[in-house]
């Protein structure tokens, strides 16, 4: 707490130190975009969120310089349905895509919707993506077909292998489903050039995004990109390169987070090399919480309930900064509530673009970069999970919580060294939160507030009749597709 507490003093004095004269959005021609996304990422992961016991300088950096988000959501605490939101700015539910899509899975992003590459394509820039995509991998809803020009990465998971927890192929039938996954390929573009077979090779999925990333930057120097780094990792299982090893004081976990940060530095560092860095928004955000149950393989939620699968903060809260010199104050922080859905319509809103012709339901969110303290573009946030379940709401600090049942990671004890340990589940309480006071959602105070109730209740009733509500057998009346195989 008490390093929590001085970051965000040093954060007031540079912001109060620095003089600079910013521009209005509106002014800034061709900026560039750098997403770099993160897997499983607790809340109390990063230095500025109080991570201890191993350093992040470049991202503590990259707040100094920037703006920290308190109160910033993916608005679905699975890899999929995260990924299809941050892409095209709705509620994955709302295009189909739930959970985490397997290698055996039929459906994809549909190509009817439109993601950010293709916003940002049409005028005029360079995309690419190294990393994790995870939105199918059939080459159909591969990246070239959604809008990137170039792809280099794992079409889903890390763990999605017939590997064991120690890194050892799995030859007895204890664990069917995971015998029969296929090796995990290496994609560039829509071609497999190489295969992921052992914990050596997964040490080197950081490095080699982080290489191409900074080369696709020198490459494009001379006109506008947009940058997405999906990182593979921190989601299981976890290995870092011989130059991080044994670094941290927390082991292999603290090391793979400065092998992160190191990353973060070259990036920038790229930027900065070719006289970008003033005019880049750079993005760093998380798909999710972390799992738990993995003990010592698994992240912080800072101090917030539960973890990645749930609806409870500690799933959907993510550590996010964002810098842009030219816009952003430095060492600025905002309590607003925003979203990963936000990103398309603000990046839209940023290089004069039509948003989609469809629904979407992120909002754009530039007042708040341009630091106009009294904008509030996003007043609240629907909690869905699974397949189409709405299990809570949140208006300003208020969260109201319905009964449903959810994973939980209490009371049990986490496996260490990437094995899983168990949680429960349970049918949560009707609940109403205070997240001012009570972040960590202990504290029922549903009959203390009724009006807050049911003005929640009415905002949940927009979204049931909207998007359906799969808890009170509601179906919604806007719901796309997935794109499917023939």
């Amino acid at each position: 707490m008490r390093k929590t507490i001085l970051f965000i003093v040093t954060l007031c004095l540079f912001s109060c130190s620095e003089k600079k004269t910013l521009q209005k959005i509106s002014l800034v021609e061709n900026p560039n975009f750098v997403l770099i996304f993160m897997d499983d990422l607790g809340y109390g992961d990063i230095m500025p969120f109080g991570s201890i016991n191993y350093e992040t300088p470049h991202i503590n950096k990259l707040a100094q310089e920037g703006i920290l988000f308190t109160n910033f959501y993916s608005v679905q605490a699975v890899c999929s349905a995260s990924r299809a939101a941050l892409l095209t700015g709705s509620y994955s539910n709302r295009i189909g895509i739930n959970g985490a899509l397997m290698p055996y899975s039929t459906v994809g992003l549909n190509t009817n919707e439109i993601t950010i590459a293709e916003l940002l394509k049409e005028k005029g820039y360079a995309t690419s993506i190294f990393g994790k995509w995870h939105l199918g991998f059939q080459e159909k809803f591969l990246p070239l077909n959604h809008g990137f020009d170039t792809f280099l990465g794992l079409p889903y998971s890390n763990d999605m292998w017939p590997v064991d927890f120690d890194g050892n192929q799995i030859s007895d039938t204890s664990n069917w489903r995971k015998k029969s996954y296929p090796q995990l390929p290496l994609i560039e573009d829509f071609k497999k050039i190489d295969e992921i077979r052992t914990l050596e090779d997964q040490a080197k999925l950081t490095t080699l995004y982080t290489e191409k990333s900074v080369e696709f930057i020198h490459n494009n120097k001379d006109n506008p990109f947009f940058l997405y780094l999906p990182h593979s990792m921190p989601h299981v299982p976890i290995a870092v390169s011989n130059k991080f090893k044994g670094k941290s004081s927390q082991g292999l976990y603290g090391d793979l987070m400065m092998e992160i940060d190191w990353s973060v530095g070259e990036i920038v560092k790229a930027l900065r090399e070719n006289n970008l860095e003033e005019n880049t928004l750079v993005i760093f955000t998380s798909d999710n919480g972390p799992w738990l149950n993995f003990g010592n393989h698994a992240g912080s939620t800072g101090g917030l309930r539960e973890g990645k699968g749930t609806s409870f903060e500690g799933g959907q809260r993510v550590p996010t900064i964002m810098k842009w010199p030219k816009v952003i104050s430095a060492g600025s922080i905002s309590n607003k509530i925003a979203a990963t859905i936000d990103i398309l319509p603000t990046i839209a809103n940023i290089v004069s673009s039509d948003l989609p012709k469809h629904k979407i339901d992120g909002v754009d969110i530039s007042p708040i970069l341009e630091g106009k303290i009294d904008s509030n573009p996003r007043d609240h946030l629907y909690y869905y999970y699974g397949k189409n379940n709405l299990e809570a709401v949140r208006k300003d600090n208020w969260k109201l919580v319905f009964p449903h049942e959810s994973r939980s990671y209490k009371n049990v004890l986490p496996k260490n060294d990437g094995h899983p340990g168990p949680y429960t589940k349970f049918t949560t309480e009707y609940a109403l939160y205070n997240l001012r006071r009570d972040p960590g959602e202990e504290y029922n105070v549903r009959e203390l507030y009724p009006k807050i109730v049911k003005e929640l209740e009415n905002l949940a009733e927009i979204a049931r009749n909207d998007l359906g509500d799969n808890l009170n057998k509601r179906i919604g009346s806007n719901i796309r597709e997935p794109g499917r195989i023939d």
